[in-house]
């Protein structure tokens, strides 16, 4: 754990979980594999007071636990970094795996080479070829192919001077404060990726869930508010946690 006024380069990775006990033990193994004693890195997990093990199953793994009083991503990621000892901010969901080099490669993007804030490549650990694709567009740096999958790291200050996630933004936050991360500094995609789950592509369909992606994008983007959004995901997406 990070204690007391940290160095420019600690790292506190911040993951926001909701009922994700099927997968978040094996995530924070992999993680604190990563994250020895020595490395400058502390892991918080930011429970919305999960109805299954979540919150027990991360405390097992050793790594520390917050319970945010308003469930939802962008309050638990920012609740999360409020929290976070270190002076970069990496946010990760519990289902994505980084590289294994990534303490070094988002210090080398936040240090040397300039950065404020950046994110990863996308894949999918299903070899279906429209996710590779999709996996693909990922390298572009274009706002409308950003999403929270992808993970995110910011300088903490930065992150501070752009206000945070936007906390009545039920879905699409991710995309939203890359917009706003922006105007405080360069953002850079970084040429390695990101493991993701393809869970939710394999219970609804992998064609039909970009559809409906791509069309909650397009409404978002038309300015369509946030609680029509969630009508239609709920409506459209099943076994849906929102």
């Amino acid at each position: 754990m990070i204690h007391g006024s940290s160095a420019p380069d600690t790292v506190s990775i911040i993951i926001p979980t909701f009922n994700e006990a099927d997968c978040i033990g094996e995530l924070l193994t992999y993680l604190s594999a990563i994250c020895g004693p020595d490395t400058g890195a502390e892991i918080i997990v930011v429970d919305g007071h999960s109805t299954d093990d979540t919150a027990a199953l991360a405390r097992q793994a050793g790594v520390r636990v917050v319970l945010c009083p308003q469930k939802g991503r962008a309050a638990q990621l920012n609740y999360g970094a409020a929290a976070a000892g270190g002076q970069i901010l990496y946010f990760l969901h519990a289902d994505t795996y980084p590289p294994p080099s990534f303490l070094a490669d988002i210090r080398l993007a936040l240090g040397p080479n300039g950065y404020s804030s950046g994110c990863y490549r996308l894949a999918f650990n299903q070899p279906h070829w429209f996710l590779r694709l999709s996996g693909w567009f990922t390298r572009f740096d274009v706002d409308a192919v950003r999403f929270g999958d992808q993970s995110l790291f910011v300088q903490r200050a930065v992150f501070e001077r752009a206000g945070g996630y936007r906390t009545h933004m039920i879905m699409l936050e991710d995309q939203e404060i890359v917009r706003r991360l922006r105007r405080y500094g360069s953002f850079r995609v970084l040429p390695g990726t990101v493991t993701t789950s393809a869970r939710k592509y394999l219970q609804n369909g992998v064609f039909r869930l970009q559809a409906v992606f791509s069309l909650l994008t397009m409404l978002y983007w038309l300015g369509l508010p946030q609680q029509r959004l969630l009508q239609i995901y709920r409506g459209l997406i099943r076994q849906d946690k929102l």
